[in-house]
């Protein structure tokens, strides 16, 4: 459903709770004009939730609230973020990509970038220890999920000998307050060549070309989760944890009730950091075993 000129999306079955489907690259500009029309849409919605949009990290409204997270970076110009804001390890891998023959370039979303995403996507069904749920899509799939919001998006490629071996997609919010890394992706075979560092800089060259004051790579950290590679990267490249306002309007009694018995959360979030740090270390294991396995059969 679209409220407020924005897609909505509805999950749940006990609990029915509602997003912006673009939640974390889109924010709402007037709360309660869309909390309105959601009270009003026909449609049994329990809890309506929100982000706040940065930079403003104090509370701007009296909706029940937790705090939430956003990887986020500063930016004013491409030669303060690559002398001031990133050290040596950062700066050498970006120039690694080059040395190795990568050339990174924004490109238009044509039939040859779509091949290229549909190629990437294929590469592996198992990343980062866990299956990569791009993997096995048809390319007219992957044409209609990357091909979202076209008028405000922007493509960057990293290119081997003429053929894409990484990709990013930026999102720009209404404002251009900030632009998020809603996808960045590189071939596994080619992590040598280090063409995903190599995205992130020509991302903060194009935000720092646009007037765009932050970068953002999603949250920091999920749930309890303290540290893992991906948090390290993003460290590496500048990126800063910032504690933003999620807003949790509960629209109907259970909502209510849902919200302060904790039931709005994941079931994650209910477990000890340590249990799921060991879980996911036998989660990792398991995907690596099958994908050896595979690799053994074929």
């Amino acid at each position: 459903m679209r409220v407020c000129g924005k897609e909505v999306r509805i999950e749940g079955r006990l609990v029915r709770i509602a997003r912006l489907d673009a939640d974390t690259y889109e924010f709402l500009e007037d709360p309660e004009t869309a909390l309105d029309a959601l009270r009003k849409c026909g449609i049994r919605i329990d809890l309506f939730t929100f982000m706040q949009r940065l930079p403003e990290t104090s509370p701007k409204y009296r909706y029940p609230m937790e705090w939430d997270n956003l990887a986020a970076l500063p930016i004013s110009t491409f030669e303060h973020w690559w002398t001031q804001q990133i050290g040596f390890k950062a700066r050498n891998k970006a120039k690694q990509a080059e040395k190795k023959g990568v050339v990174v370039r924004e490109v238009p979303f044509d039939d040859a970038f779509v091949q290229g995403i549909w190629e990437i996507y294929n590469e592996c069904p198992v990343r980062q220890g866990k299956p990569f749920p791009h993997y096995g899509k048809d390319l007219e799939t992957v044409r209609k999920e990357a091909g979202t919001f076209l008028e405000r998006s922007i493509f960057i490629g990293a290119y081997l000998a003429d053929r894409l071996i990484g990709f990013a997609k930026l999102l720009t919010d209404e404002t251009r307050t900030q632009a998020g890394l809603l996808h960045i992706v590189s071939m596994i075979k080619h992590r040598d060549k280090a063409p995903t560092n190599a995205l992130v800089a020509r991302a903060v060259g194009c935000c720092a070309a646009r007037g765009i004051p932050y970068l953002v790579y999603s949250r920091f950290s999920d749930g309890k989760k303290q540290r893992d590679s991906l948090i390290d990267f993003k460290e590496r490249n500048g990126f800063q944890r910032i504690d933003l306002p999620r807003y949790y309007v509960p629209l109907t009694r259970t909502g209510w009730v849902a919200f302060h018995m904790g039931m709005h959360k994941k079931f994650a979030d209910h477990v000890p950091e340590p249990v799921l740090a060991r879980l996911r270390e036998i989660r990792n294991a398991w995907y690596n075993r099958k994908l050896q396995a595979a690799k053994a059969a074929s």
